[in-house]
């Protein structure tokens, strides 16, 4: 068996599986964060369902560090009225991001599994575990269960062959996978890294690399861990611990072998992490601002490449510098080293750890026609403000804070670039309706005209942005669907109930929020059909008991804009009722028609 397949078998009922199988989980450690715990909370108690172990169950408060939106704080009480109640422990927002806290405190381990209500979960990864981000239904049916559901993936192999070049950072590396496979060349894979440079990756380096895992569109990217990774691991859980490791004759469904000898420092520009290019070719784009934090970059060796570019110099006139490590662990560390003194020194802002830029409203928020580099993971329109952000390693993000244009770390001009003229903000209205939620008759195929979208990748800020996470009443989500995906913000206006959304590949990447789903619920409409979904999105949806349709091809349907479709879920006919035209697509597996006939999972 692969990795994945021996992490899934060792905490199910079977001595082996294999893709495609369909198995319950048991989850060593159940969490939900500050922004999905009410949900969570929400689900179980109108449910009237127990925690199964409160000893393995968390709350982890890393979305809203600093308690500074009421709607946050709303939340994260309830979230603590709940553990007092039940014996939770809380993370609260004096510990850092909850995946790292796994890590941390020994919760996470080699051969563990994991799920909370953060998308990139899959970060544990880095250390040879199984760890989800899932919706808050899932969450629930976990603290009441104990397991999940899941579906075995398929396995890839990526053999990282070559000599590290100096210059390229653990983030640079996941940038140049990103350049080699796209948001979804290895869409519902687990994903396992090898190679003798890979042998020597530590700790943070994985977790970097494991972060971004949602963003290449697989399950989970996983190492098997090294000696550091398991003494770090044993003294965390105070335990001996037995890796996991992927058999000799494990079967991959494709193996890769990478040169990582050619591999370069690159940057992604902004709207897709995706769409990286080597940092020679943006060089000189003026920034106003830089951010270096997140799951995927506040770790201390993230901080020390900072302080190592800083030391002795000053931030450019203008530029905004913020910092934001992890975990309060990594924040001492960086008091302990001298790094806070050089990062003030040089005019940089150092918040308390979080997840900062990623969560809306935290420190790395830019505004309309700012450009910021970041070191974060995603730098979807909208997702860590109205301006345009690029990605990059902690090291390239100082350098051009330093020099006031994107730049190396070794072509830092000796006078920073200065503003010429200021730059004017554009504001953007928000149009926006209510709709009602229609009464669900669980019907076995529905019929509808067609609002054909031909994109690939629209993410889940494009469906719902994160600005209106707050929201837990399904009926008040209808009205922000779409309003941050180009050319449709008026959706919601316009759409009709029954109305079927046809979309193409990889439909729901990024963050594991519920709402993407619900809102189309609000909506009325009957159905969506795509060639891929997102994995969160996928179950999110079957959970919700929202007709979700994969299809292989549309060739032969003559599909417009408008066009009215019938949609058979059981025999996954798709009709044309213009032209008679039809195609197959999958049908409802037995696990989605169940959960659908049941009016969803609880």
């Amino acid at each position: 068996m692969t990795l994945i397949e021996k992490i899934i078998a060792n905490h199910s009922k079977f001595e082996t599986v294999k893709p495609g199988d369909i198995v319950d989980i048991e989850i060593d450690t159940r969490a939900a964060r500050d922004f999905g715990g009410a949900n969570v909370v929400k689900n179980l108690q109108d449910n009237n369902l127990k925690i199964d172990d409160p000893t393995k169950t968390f709350f982890t408060f890393d979305c809203n560090p600093t308690g500074s939106d009421q709607k946050y704080a709303v939340n994260q009480h309830i979230c603590r009225l709940f553990a007092r109640a039940n014996g939770i422990k809380v993370y609260d927002i004096d510990h850092g991001i909850g995946t790292h806290a796994m890590i941390q405190e020994g919760l996470a381990y080699p051969g563990s599994t994991a799920v909370t209500t953060d998308s990139h979960a899959n970060i544990l990864g880095a250390i040879g575990a199984f760890g989800q981000g899932m919706g808050d239904q899932d969450i629930a049916a976990a603290w009441n269960k104990g397991k999940v559901w899941f579906k075995v993936p398929e396995s890839v192999k990526i053999n990282l062959n070559g000599e590290w070049p100096e210059e390229v950072r653990a983030k640079d590396i996941v940038l140049n996978l990103l350049n080699r496979f796209g948001a979804n060349g290895l869409l519902g894979y687990s994903v396992e890294i090898y190679g003798k440079a890979v042998d020597r990756f530590t700790l943070d380096e994985r977790i970097t690399i494991s972060s971004m895992a949602t963003e290449m569109g697989c399950i989970i990217v996983l190492f098997e861990p090294n000696e550091l990774v398991i003494d770090y691991c044993e003294e965390r859980t105070g335990r001996k611990l037995e890796v996991v490791k992927a058999d000799s004759d494990a079967n991959y469904k494709h193996v890769y072998d990478l040169d990582i000898s050619k591999f370069q420092p690159r940057v992604s520009r902004p709207g897709a992490p995706h769409d990286t290019v080597p940092v020679s070719e943006v060089r000189g784009v003026k920034i106003d601002s830089a951010f270096i934090g997140s799951c995927t970059n506040g770790r201390i060796q993230d901080m020390r490449a900072v302080a190592n570019v800083l030391e002795g110099r000053q931030v450019a006139p203008g530029v905004v510098l913020k910092i934001v490590p992890a975990t309060d662990e990594v924040w001492l560390q960086c008091l302990d080293e001298g790094l806070v003194q050089i990062f003030k020194n040089a005019g940089a802002l150092l918040s308390n750890s979080g997840c900062a830029g990623c969560a809306a409203g935290q420190v790395g928020q830019n505004g309309p026609g700012e450009i910021t580099i970041s070191t974060g993971n995603r730098n979807f329109p909208g997702k860590q403000g109205k301006g345009e952000v690029y990605l990059a390693s902690p090291a390239v993000a100082a350098a051009s804070a330093v020099a006031g244009i994107i730049t190396m770390p070794d072509d830092i001009p000796d006078e920073p670039v200065l503003f010429k003229l200021p730059k004017k903000a554009e504001e953007q209205l928000i149009k926006s309706s209510k709709k009602q939620v229609l009464a669900e008759d669980k019907p076995t195929s529905v019929e509808g005209k067609v609002w054909y979208i031909k994109e690939d990748n629209i993410d889940t800020d494009m469906i719902f942005h994160n600005r209106y996470l707050a929201i837990t009443d399904i009926n008040e989500m209808g009205q922000y669907t779409f309003d941050n995906l180009a050319g449709y913000e008026d959706f919601a206006k316009k759409v009709k109930a029954t109305d079927i959304v046809v979309v193409q590949k990889n439909f729901g990447s990024g963050s594991s929020r519920q709402q993407a789903v619900d809102c189309f619920k609000a909506l009325g409409v009957s159905a969506i059909l795509a060639e891929s979904y997102g994995v969160i999105y996928e179950r999110n949806a079957i959970n919700a008991a929202f007709p979700i349709v994969a299809y292989n091809s549309l060739e032969g349907l003559d599909l417009q804009d408008g066009d009215t479709l019938k949609v058979d879920f059981i025999t996954g006919d798709i009709v044309n009722k213009k032209n008679g035209a039809k195609v197959m697509a999958e049908p409802f597996s037995e696990v989605q028609l169940e959960i659908y006939q049941n009016g969803g999972l609880f």
